[in-house]
């Protein structure tokens, strides 16, 4: 039994071949891939086009592209980081292909930073033994990635573009299989309000999930919109349980909520310390790579120094770096803290973990493909069996770009084969379907809440009891006013509400089941990893109640 949102019937329909939802790194990088196979594409994306996760990355991109540097190399830093769940396949994958698709990237028209003899650039960032992580504008390189793909995208007329677009739903033929999807868009116009988009294959690149926290690093659209999706589809998700806390996010009070300033890993990676509040370092000793170990690992250290002293924040401490290098190498940031009234050139900057990445997500194949046929996914919204238990730093563009042209390369193939037909969407189907009601979008500040307080850096089994019953009322306030005929109004705040308390709800489930600490899962009542038990995957379905289920899957 699939499910689908509330929504209007769709009052327009268009057709493409390939229709790809989201517009960073991964997603635009499939469609200007599917159109050099002759195939036409069509982004939708929820705001505008570089308004998605791509352009806030400031490390970099990581890629063994220095000398002494090698994939294998690259390969071990990785599998470490993933702590034991890492597809050994796919991350081979990513860092033997990785160095040609950053070339392929500079030709688009990407521009790196470079030393007076023209090579590219190269940092470190946690959990990297060499400097490997290429950056632009000193801390802006998703911004200059974003740049270089969106002219390249809008310069393509084979490339259509739908902006401040909200998708709905997946539709499917009488085989099951992804033929297109619904959408709304936000604006005025032909394609105003709810539509449908008929396509030969779905590709989902929309990003994180990070606004189920009360506090991330992630912009207000990602609000697991590919992950609800592909789950009211029928398709498996992996390993929701393993979300990133970037460790060093500017601490703006104890009431700051929504998207948070990051402080990249690359300030790290050039030689700053992590301190207390008497300005002692505290990762020394703690790891042999010290502020440069693995995000998980950092992030678990501010906490406990948090909790130890009963504090609210950690320090980081770049004033030896001065006042050129500040603004040379990290413009961003330093702006951005001084916007706050914060001069990491004479000062501290007061730190702490915030929600950043999703490790987990749609499960695909290594050509992106997804337990739901003709339906594909890439970037954060994938899990690849990459990342693991815990993403290595700047891995993530990496991912996008390298998977994204493995999808479009997939379906390139599949077009010369005679394998990617026009679909008849199944309209009985889509109309069976059943539906969940709407959550009003007041529920999302609670939603965040709940999953701050009991889901967040440290759970337990009792924390997570509390958020998955909060959760649970919020769903059984919604029903009751549909039962009383005062059902929420389907729009894009409810919708995005009902994506967020699906999400939470999926996430819960999956870290209530996984009783061990891994990565960036970090339970208070299970503290040990345990790989006699633990060493294999969470997949999680929507069961016959339209509930998440989460199982212990494949090792």
């Amino acid at each position: 039994m699939s499910y689908r949102l509330t929504a209007p019937v769709p009052g327009w329909t268009t057709t493409t071949d390939v229709v790809v939802v989201g517009s960073g790194v991964a997603g635009l990088t499939v469609a200007l891939n599917v159109r050099k196979a002759g195939l036409r594409a069509m982004v939708v994306t929820k705001a505008m086009l570089d308004d998605g996760s791509t352009r806030w990355a400031q490390g970099g991109i990581a890629a063994a592209l220095g000398d002494g540097d090698t994939p294998e190399q690259h390969l071990d830093d990785t599998l470490v980081a993933g702590a034991g769940l890492c597809d050994e396949e796919a991350v081979r994958t990513l860092v033997t292909e990785g160095p040609d698709a950053v070339h392929r990237l500079i030709g688009t028209g990407a521009a790196f930073d470079q030393d007076a003899d023209g090579a590219i650039l190269l940092t470190r960032e946690g959990g990297h033994h060499r400097r490997r992580i290429a950056h632009a504008g000193g801390d802006a390189t998703g911004a200059e990635i974003s740049r270089a793909l969106v002219a390249a995208v809008r310069s393509d007329p084979g490339i259509e573009l739908i902006e401040h677009a909200l998708v709905l739903d997946l539709l499917t033929d009488a085989d099951g299989r992804a033929a297109g999807l619904t959408l709304h868009v936000m604006g005025e116009g032909q394609r105003d309000g709810v539509g449908a988009i008929r396509a030969r294959a779905v590709v989902l690149a929309t990003g994180g999930m990070g606004q189920v926290f009360s506090a991330t690093t992630n912009p207000a659209v990602s609000t697991g919109d590919g992950v609800a999706l592909a789950l009211r589809a029928g398709a498996e998700v992996t390993d929701l349980e393993f979300v990133q806390f970037h460790p060093t996010v500017l601490w703006l009070g104890p009431d700051a909520e929504g998207q948070q300033p990051l402080v990249s890993e690359a300030v790290r990676g050039e030689g700053a310390y992590l301190v207390d509040g008497a300005g002692v370092r505290f990762m020394a000793g703690q790891h042999e790579l010290a502020e440069l170990a693995p995000r998980d690992i950092v992030a678990k250290a501010i906490t406990r120094q948090m909790q130890l002293q009963g504090a609210e924040h950690m320090y980081l401490d770049g004033r030896h770096f001065g006042a050129e290098m500040w603004e040379q190498r990290f413009p961003t940031i330093l702006a951005s803290c001084r916007s706050h009234g914060i001069d990491p050139v004479t000062g501290l900057i007061p730190v702490a973990p915030a929600a950043h990445y999703a490790s987990g997500g749609v499960r695909t194949d290594l050509t992106g493909r997804t337990t739901v046929p003709g339906l594909y996914a890439c970037g954060e919204v994938a899990c690849t069996g990459v990342h693991g238990a815990n993403r290595l730093a700047s891995n993530s563009l990496l991912e996008g770009l390298v998977f994204a042209e493995r999808i479009a390369a997939d379906l390139a193939e599949r077009h010369r084969a005679g394998d990617l037909p026009e679909r008849s969407v199944d309209v009985a189907a889509a109309r069976s379907a059943r539906t969940a009601p709407l959550l009003a979008p007041e529920t999302r500040a609670e939603i965040q809440r709940l999953m701050s307080r009991g889901a967040g850096v440290l759970r337990s089994a009792a924390s997570m009891a509390a958020t998955a019953e909060g959760l649970a009322a919020l769903g059984r306030e919604a029903g009751t006013h549909l039962d009383e005929g005062k059902p929420a109004d389907p729009r894009v705040e409810t919708w995005e509400a009902a994506n967020l308390h699906l999400v939470a709800t999926a996430l819960v489930a999956a870290a209530v089941l996984r009783e061990e600490t891994r990565g960036c899962h970090w339970r208070e009542d299970f503290p040990e990893r345990d790989d006699a038990h633990w060493l294999r995957h969470v997949v999680t379905v929507l069961g016959s109640d339209g509930a998440p289920e989460a199982s212990a899957g494949r090792p």
